[in-house]
């Protein structure tokens, strides 16, 4: 479900105050970052990964994995950090129309 530019603002709005939960090091995208994402995106929905060691096209192109591998939308990138929503399967954020 893509979303909305009005639920995209509202998602950052939300995101502003958090700290990164999920931290991608020199190793990628691995097997225990994929797990450790799936855990934290099940239990808060709305997160932010910090993402180091590698250039900006790089950083895009893992977070964009990061989404694929999760079923998740990218929600913003600033700097090293991307936030990403995934639904829950009892929502606690309520997104705008």
């Amino acid at each position: 479900m893509p979303l909305t530019n009005k639920q995209n603002k509202y998602l950052r709005g939300l995101a502003h105050d958090l700290k990164p939960v999920v931290m991608i090091g020199n190793n990628g995208v691995t097997e225990g970052v994929l797990s450790e994402l799936e855990d934290r995106l099940a239990h808060h929905e709305l997160i932010k990964v910090r993402i180091s060691g590698v250039d900006r096209d790089e950083r895009q192109q893992m977070a964009e994995k990061l989404c694929e591998a999760s079923n998740s939308e990218l929600v913003t990138t600033i700097g090293h950090i991307a936030v990403l929503y995934r639904k829950g399967k009892k929502p606690e954020i309520k997104l705008p129309a």
